[in-house]
């Protein structure tokens, strides 16, 4: 059996280790048993962490040290009689907190390690904290306990709330104190006005199918070409005047059709054929 092997690992050793670390009330040798019990798990824990590594840069001490947060708080709150075995429990705590880590990754404001290291151990704190008081710690509280200055803790909770993934359907208030989804607040006013461009140009391009053939070669040669009456006239080998009345019965029928076809709170008006009419004369 090598020295590495998950029996090795979680032996009667480790049990009876964890047995007394759960009746000491000592709390230097308390101290001294969760230290034996993370030193010999420990190995477990970075085959986790080299496990759940997804690229060759992913940060692997890094994913230890989280990983290590996760079987410190297995120990803490491990109970036997809850009829899960410490292996399987301490498993789940320790992927638990490197996945954790791995989908924020991405997502957080980068800050100095110390920071995050601190993060860490604040939670813990913050959870005994909790447990011993009967309610949530001060951040002066905090402070003492972590020893350190206050406006440290006030850092590493500002990277804390700065990191937290938000949900767009999370309502949020407004500055008039109304609640709107968060989806609202994110809207690009000149990616709307683009795709509202796009959406009329498709709009006048099925109108414009839609219309007789004629009709269709005046429109086009009107908007696309910028050709003037006389000079579609030449073309078309017809006078000025049934240019002029082929594009306004065609701008009747795109009226209607655009009018029929406009999504609700789009506001695409095509000029009325009176306006366009004479535009190209």
């Amino acid at each position: 059996m090598s020295k590495g092997s998950n029996e090795a690992i979680f032996n009667e050793e480790l049990t009876d280790d964890l047995h007394q670390y759960l009746l000491v009330e000592d709390g230097l040798k308390k101290e001294q048993l969760r230290d034996k019990i993370v030193r010999q798990v420990m190995p477990y824990v970075k085959k986790i962490a080299y496990g759940l590594a997804r690229r060759s840069t992913d940060p692997v001490e890094d994913l230890i040290q989280v990983g290590n947060i996760g079987l410190m708080k297995a120990v803490e709150k491990f109970d036997p009689l809850a009829g899960t075995s410490f292996k399987t429990y301490a498993t789940y705590l320790i992927t638990g907190e490197i996945r954790h880590y791995l989908r924020d990754k991405s997502a957080m404001i980068k800050a100095p390690r110390q920071v995050y290291e601190l993060y860490y151990r604040m939670n813990m704190i913050v959870q005994k904290l909790s447990d011993d008081l009967g309610r949530s710690p001060t951040d002066l509280e905090i402070a003492e306990e972590l020893q350190c200055p206050v406006d440290k803790v006030v850092q590493v909770q500002e990277v804390e709330r700065r990191k937290q993934l938000i949900s767009l359907d999370q309502f949020v208030m407004s500055e008039s104190d109304s609640e709107t989804q968060y989806i609202e607040r994110l809207v690009d006013d000149k990616n709307q006005e683009l795709l509202m461009g796009q959406e009329n140009r498709m709009l006048v391009e099925q109108a414009i199918d839609q219309l007789k053939p004629e009709y269709q070669e005046v429109v086009r040669m009107t908007y696309f070409k910028d050709m003037s009456q006389t000079e579609i006239a030449e073309v078309m080998g017809i006078s000025q005047m049934q240019v002029s009345r082929r594009l306004r019965k065609a701008l009747d029928q795109l009226t209607i059709s655009l009018e029929d076809a406009r999504p609700e709170g789009n506001n695409f008006a095509p000029k009325s054929s009176e306006a366009v009419s004479d535009s190209k004369v």
